[in-house]
């Protein structure tokens, strides 16, 4: 079972927690941190999550447990899906935005990675690329990647120009 903390709008815990999957109370929210890794080339390394996990491009991110910083947090989803260590240091927070019952931290890291020694978890990721930004549009416009990456993108893009 995973616990994961309840927040407000503003972003502050309310003191109580819930187990993931069950029902969200109303004016209480939930966190969830995604990543935008950027190489040198300007590309975005995204990910098609495993069969039972949807299997949609996305960026990597996930659930902050409860107890858990958001910045932890990414830490933790970039070992576990990537079996990428990074530190504070690496990466920077953007923003967070709303989308329905969950307060979306967006976090960007600038690294040149070679994709074929990172240890992807089976269970949610079944393979990682690197996109351009050209590509990332035509995936956006085809409606391959997932709504909530688009809104993270564009928090980077507003960002990084």
């Amino acid at each position: 079972m995973e616990y994961l903390d309840l927040y407000d709008k503003d972003k502050h815990l309310v003191g109580k927690t819930i187990i993931r999957g069950e029902d969200i109370p109303s004016d209480c929210y939930i966190n969830v941190v995604m990543i935008f890794i950027q190489n040198q080339e300007g590309k975005f390394l995204l990910q098609i999550t495993s069969k039972n996990k949807e299997h949609v491009i996305a960026t990597t991110g996930g659930h902050v447990k409860a107890g858990e910083t958001s910045k932890d947090a990414i830490i933790s989803e970039v070992k576990e899906e990537l079996g990428l260590d990074i530190s504070n240091e690496d990466f920077k927070y953007l923003d967070t935005f709303i989308y329905r019952v969950v307060l979306f931290d967006v976090y960007y890291l600038k690294k040149d990675i070679d994709i074929d020694s990172l240890t992807l978890q089976e269970e949610e990721v079944e393979k990682v690329a690197w996109y351009s930004s050209h590509e990332i549009q035509e995936l956006i416009t085809k409606g391959l990647l997932r709504e909530t990456s688009i809104e993270g993108y564009k928090i980077v893009l507003k960002d990084i120009s």
